[in-house]
This record gives structure tokens, sequence and C-alpha cells, in this order.
């Protein structure tokens, strides 16, 4: 397993500055160059000037920070992965914690690269870093220092404060020398970091959270992560029917990516019931290439690469191993996708489940976004009876919203998500599994500190993610096909049309309804009374000049002229470019 150093960096030498262009020469001495503990304004200005020559912004070049932080052609990052290494020492100053930078592109594919950083308990960047972390990476270089002092002020940074910065890495071609640019950054303005080497995406924000609750979340270390999830694993996987009878096979893509590294280092951790089965684990294939979570939700297909029989439990990770879906073959040969909606729904049944064995008043919601199947609302509305929150798209709003209750389950329907337990409700349910009088409740308790152990809750994390399902399928004794079959699915379509301005759609109630432009909303609604059980919504993409359309119905093909019919009337309401949309 790679080793993990932790650096003083109080600044770049000359040798440094070379190392950061030929990172596989990268020492690991301390090296300085001013001092971490003088104010920005008084920093000598040309070390800045000269350390961001070498990092040089390409010109006309504008990013936006966004949900899924930077994201671009690896070779336009450069400057961007310098200026996050500077914006996370700035963050890290003035929060007084430790802040992740996390150098990946997820389910992008290959050639791609992108930056995220991550808050004191795991989360993601407060709404208003963003805004900084966008101004600094489109900043020219002679108004860089002065962009510096500006967050400075407006943030209020103490710049007498020591600085941390934990940095993980996926394993596209682009990315040491990408994390080398974070590096480079955080020396500059005189921060500590740590380089965690090749981790996924969860696993930095979960180090992040250990290192800023001083180990209560778990130690910040691999083996922590590994140690604290297996032992959770172990201890519910006990408590199923067939405990020790039967071997239980999984099968997973890794989409060539980190999740497979990781797997691997975490496979003796396992208990011998279950076996996993890796495939796309990166030694033959480019990275996101024809699989992953993403490849296999959007074509609703298996990935290349995998080899399905019938019946056989499968699933996928994405790049960054951040969100998964699982899916089957019946017998028959017709394949059958299980994504967040339906993860959500099977976590929701456990817990809820649990929940009334312990009699507190612990209050469940699940949050989900307009894009959830109408079909997974109603069960959890109808049948299961737990309230369902609906908020815009992007991980971000379905956190925060979580965090509102007592337990918070959401996840999308891409399968990013995860499970949020309040402070309260942690606790009680510790003591329950600790001091309970009453033998049922004490051991439901017990199962539900499991899972709090065993789920990530900083961050959407297919590893923890794959194992609260495993978990709670053996203890319920389900099959796949069992789990398939809660809840059918209505057909639905994603569909997509350019225009010139993606601007001109302004959209409210959680992205449900258009505001702009007058008359659109009118037609979808006219459109939508045409079919059963159906519904549609367009929003606006957040990179591109394109709309989004999604629309369900009662068949496939009435999805289908759904979501074309809805398509035709944004292209000639939105102002469409190209060729109007043609049926599907």
């Amino acid at each position: 397993m790679r080793a993990v150093r932790l650096t003083w960096a109080a600044g770049l030498s000359t040798a440094a500055a070379e190392d950061s262009r030929h990172p596989g020469r990268r020492g690991g001495e301390a090296r300085r160059y001013g001092s971490s503990r003088r104010r920005l304004p008084e920093m000598d200005s040309e070390a800045l000037k000269k350390y961001s020559a070498l990092h040089p912004k390409p010109p006309g070049l504008t990013l936006q920070y966004g949900t899924a932080g930077f994201r671009t052609k690896a070779e336009q990052l450069d400057h961007v992965m310098f200026r996050m290494g500077l914006l996370a020492v700035l963050r890290s100053k003035a929060v007084v914690s430790t802040i992740g930078v996390m150098v990946t592109a997820s389910h992008n594919p290959e050639e791609d690269n992108g930056v995220k950083l991550v808050d004191p308990l795991g989360e993601m960047l407060h709404p208003s870093w963003e805004e900084y972390a966008t101004q600094l990476a489109n900043a020219e270089e002679e108004e860089l220092q002065k962009i510096i002092i500006d967050i400075c002020q407006k943030a209020a940074v103490n710049q007498h404060k020591d600085a941390l910065v934990f940095i993980g890495r996926d394993t596209r071609p682009s990315s040491e020398k990408l994390s080398q640019s974070v590096i480079d950054g955080i020396s500059v303005l005189g921060g500590q970091y740590h380089d965690y080497g090749l981790v996924t995406t969860p696993q930095l924000h979960y180090m992040v959270c250990c290192q800023n609750t001083q180990g209560q979340y778990g130690k910040a270390m691999l083996e922590g992560y590994y140690e604290k999830l297996s032992k959770a694993f172990t201890e519910l996987i006990k408590q199923s029917p067939s405990a020790g009878e039967s071997q239980r096979h999984l099968k997973i893509d890794c989409a060539n990516g980190i999740g497979a590294l990781k797997l691997s280092e975490m496979e003796p951790y396992f208990p011998k019931e279950v076996i996993i089965h890796l495939f796309n684990d990166g030694t033959k294939e480019k990275l996101n290439h024809l699989c992953g979570a993403d490849f296999v939700k959007v074509h609703q297909k298996p990935p290349r690469g995998l080899d399905m029989k019938p019946n056989e439990r499968c699933c996928s990770f994405d790049g960054d191993a951040d969100r998964i879906v699982y899916y089957y073959k019946d017998a028959t040969g017709h394949f059958h996708l299980i994504d967040g909606d339906k993860i959500a729904t099977l976590i929701s049944i456990f817990l809820k489940e649990l929940l009334a064995k312990v009699g507190e008043t612990l209050h469940m919601a699940v949050v989900q976004t307009a894009y959830a199947n109408g079909s997974s609302t109603r069960y959890l509305e109808e049948t299961l009876k737990v309230p369902v929150h609906c908020v815009k798209t992007g991980v971000k709003h379905l956190h925060h919203k979580a965090q509102e209750f007592d337990v918070g389950v959401y996840f999308e329907a891409n399968g990013h998500g995860t499970v949020l337990f309040s402070k309260a409700a942690e606790t009680k349910i510790r003591q329950l599994a600790k001091e309970g009088k009453d033998d049922e409740k004490r051991e439901a308790a017990k199962v539900l500190e499991n899972m709090i152990d065993l789920i990530n809750q900083t961050v959407g994390d297919a590893i923890s993610d794959m194992l609260v399902i495993e978990a709670i399928l053996a203890l319920k004794g389900l099959t796949v096909q069992q789990w398939d079959a809660i809840y059918a699915d209505l057909p639905n379509r994603l569909l997509k049309v350019q225009v010139a301005d993606r601007r001109v759609i302004v959209t409210t109630d959680a992205e449900r309804c258009v505001v702009t432009p007058p008359g659109l909303q009118e037609k979808i609604d006219a459109l939508v009374k045409k079919y059963k059980l159906s519904r549609a919504f367009v929003r606006p993409s957040g990179t591109e000049d394109v709309v989004r359309i999604y629309a369900e119905a009662d068949t496939q093909e009435n999805t289908d002229a759904l979501a074309h019919e809805v398509s035709l009337a944004v292209y000639h309401l939105a102002g469409g470019k190209g060729a109007p949309p043609q049926p599907i």
C-alpha cells in the first residue's frame, strides 16, 4: 500500500518549481520561500508572479466552479490546479481546519480532468467560496495578487493561522502532474500538505472529516477507512439468516478507475462469505470507456468487459467511485437497471423497520430531484409513508436538505447518494445499543449503530453504498430480482436540445416548472395531459448551451412521443439551433 507522507511546504525553491514540471523527481524534503507567518499583502509578490508564470492561464479560457468543481480537458487545467492550491490554503486559514483538494473528473472521459475542494466535515465547498474559486481561476496573471487580497478581506482570512491541505487524485494519466500543481499553490502561501496519492473521492472526503473531528469520525488513513467499514459490515452480515452458509458473489464493474485499486486493497478485510469479482480494473482499457455507472445508467445496458449470466447480481462504479448502480439480466436475457431511486427505496424500507423497532420518535425523510422516477416517489409516499422532498439537481442541494432530518436518505437517480444521521439521532441510537433494557430494541439499535458506521455520511461513496446494499439484501434474505420487484419503474426518456443561449430557460419549483420563455410551461402542461401517468420537465444544462428534457409515461411509446413533443416545443420557443429534433 502506498505510503502517505506529511510534508512541510512553506514555499517553493527553484528546484521545487522544476519538480512541479517533472513530478517523478519530487522529493519529500522541506522547502522554503518567504514565510507562512507573513500577512499576504506583505508577501513577496515576485514569488507569486514567478511560480504563477510556471502555471500560465490559457488566453481567453473562462471556467465556472459548480457542483462538480472545475472540469474540462486536462491540458487546460494546470493554472486552475495551482490556484486551487492557493485557495485551499486561504480556506484552511479562514475556517481554521484541514481542507481537501481532489483531482478528478469522475465519470468524464479519460482525457478530461477536474478539481473539487472539500470542506471541514467532508462536505462540498461552501457556495460563497465557489465564487472565489471562479474569480481566482479566471484571473489574469497581473490580477492574481489583488484577488487573493480581496478574498482575504471579504472572508476575514487570518494569515497568522496555519493551513493544512489533504490532496488526493484519481488514476487519470494527467492526475499526478496536476496534483503537483496543487502542491505548488499550497507551497507559495506557506501551507502544509498531506498527499494521499491515489484515493477515491469519497475516501478523501472521509479523511478530511476524520482529521477535523479529531478522530471521532475515524482514523484519517486508508487502513482506518477499511477497518471501520469492514468491521461494521462483518457485524451486520453475522446477523443474516444464511450467515456462514452460502457465499455471496458480486460482480463489480470498476469503470477502469480508482475503485478497482481500492477494492483490491480492501478485499482482505471482507468476511469470507462475500466474494467480489472485479471487472474493468484499469489494466487493459481506458477509464469510463463504454463502462461505469454513468454509461450503464444512460444507455440502460451492461458495460463492456463484464460477462453477465442470468440473474447474477452486478454493479458499476463510476471513475472516482462516488456513484453506484446495480443491474441483472433475467432468464430471457432482458436487462434490468436498479438505479439510485431503487437504492434509496431499499435503504428506506430497512431503516424504517429498524426505527419502528427502536421505538424512538426519530423523523426520517427521503430527498430526491425532479429526475427521480415517479413510481419511486409514489411508493415512498403512499406505501412506505415516508415524506419525500424534491430539490434542485446537484448533490449539494440534496445533502443540505437531508441535514434537516434525524435520518435523511438522499440519492440522485444516477446512483450518487448516502444517508445522514443527525448528531442527536446518532447519540440516541448508540446509547440504546449500549444500555437498552428491552432486548428487541437494543438489537435493532445495534444494527442501526453498525449502519451508521458503515455509511460514509460525508458524501456518496460507491464502496460504502455497495456494502450497505449487500448487508441489507443479506439481512432481509432478498434476491436482486425481489429487490427490483418492490415497484415497477415508469418508462422514461432523457433528451437534449441545442439552443443559442441556455440562459433563456429559467425554472422554479426545484426545476420542475419553467418561468421563461413565456408559453413554454403551458405547452408542456398541455402535452403532459395527453398521456397517462405522465410528467415532463426541462432545465438548462449547467455546462453547455443545451436544454435537458425528461419525460415519463405509462408506456415507452408514449414516453418517447411526449419527450419528442416537448423537445420540439423547446426548440421553437427557446431558440433551438440546427435541425429540429427528430422522432425517437
